[in-house]
């Protein structure tokens, strides 16, 4: 009775010494790769990142990204130095699955994330940027990593999925350091192109915002049903959606009114309608 109480102490003391061993195996495991992910591993992300011009945004969920999973690796390894690897794989397996289907379920938004992280990468457009997409238009007023908020032109909020940005040709007319804008002039038949084309180019010349260089031009682009079309072609510096607008304007409005001062027509499309009218008459008898 004495042996078997002696030997039952002595299987308790190594089973408790062997717990001991696994938990302080544990803590040192997982306190050093922890320490080593955090002062090393994340620092180097986030500096190889800025080297390399990523917006802050990115560098930020990348630094979260790689915070997760160095405790994912310090919990990893600390369970495996103290010697619960089955443990380990069986839940791998089980997370793995759950990832699969998550995935699945969320790929439309994975999609956008991604998406996003591209945009702020490439940019493609900045905040403040005037863009136009598939049939719309309006200033970027923010850029997430999900989905990007414009403000069209009628002051009216869009959320627009970054994927669908990421996947359409998108148009950013402030891109660069100016833009060249059109517009064409109609005048009669009977009028004369070349003092037509002079008063064009004139008009476009004592504009301010208009440049002289890259200088205006004037072509001959279409002859209509009623009006001969003469296509003006002129740059403007620093654009914007308001100067876009108000440049194209003033100058259209010059012009119309030395049209009108010059007798130079701008005529409208006329319909001339012939024919004859027959009146048929019934005469019903009672």
């Amino acid at each position: 009775m004495g042996i078997t109480l002696q030997v039952d102490a002595v299987r308790e003391s190594i089973d408790i010494a062997g717990i001991g061993v696994s938990v302080a195996s544990f803590v040192v495991g997982f306190l050093l790769a922890l320490l080593v992910g955090r002062f090393v591993v994340v620092p180097g992300v986030r500096r190889v990142l800025d080297a390399r011009g990523f917006d802050r945004a990115v560098v930020s969920l990348a630094t979260s990204v790689t915070n997760a999973a160095v405790w994912v690796g310090a919990l990893a390894i600390g369970l495996t130095v103290a010697g619960y690897g089955a443990f380990l794989s069986a839940f791998a397996v089980f997370g793995s699955a759950i990832a699969l289907a998550v995935g699945f379920a969320a790929q439309d938004l994975l999609g956008n994330f991604v998406a996003g992280i591209f945009i702020l990468k490439d940019k493609p457009f900045e905040v403040g940027d005037w863009i136009e997409w598939d049939g719309n238009s309006g200033r970027v007023e923010d850029i997430d990593l999900r989905v990007s908020r414009i403000r069209t032109f009628d002051n009216e909020r869009v959320t627009v999925p970054n994927g669908d940005l990421a996947n359409t040709a998108v148009t950013n007319p402030v891109a660069y350091e100016t833009l060249r804008q059109r517009f064409v002039f109609g005048i009669g038949y009977d009028d004369d192109i070349d003092h037509a084309t002079d008063v064009i180019l004139e008009e476009a010349r004592a504009h301010e915002e208009i440049l002289d260089d890259p200088g205006v031009s004037v072509r001959l682009v279409e002859l209509g049903d009623s009006a001969v079309g003469l296509q003006s072609r002129w740059w403007i510096e620093d654009p914007d959606r308001s100067d876009f607008v108000r440049v194209r304007s003033e100058y259209v409005q010059a012009v119309k009114e030395r049209f009108d001062e010059d007798g130079i027509d701008m005529p409208y499309v006329h319909r001339e309608l012939t024919g004859s009218v027959e009146v048929l008459e019934t005469v019903a008898e009672a």
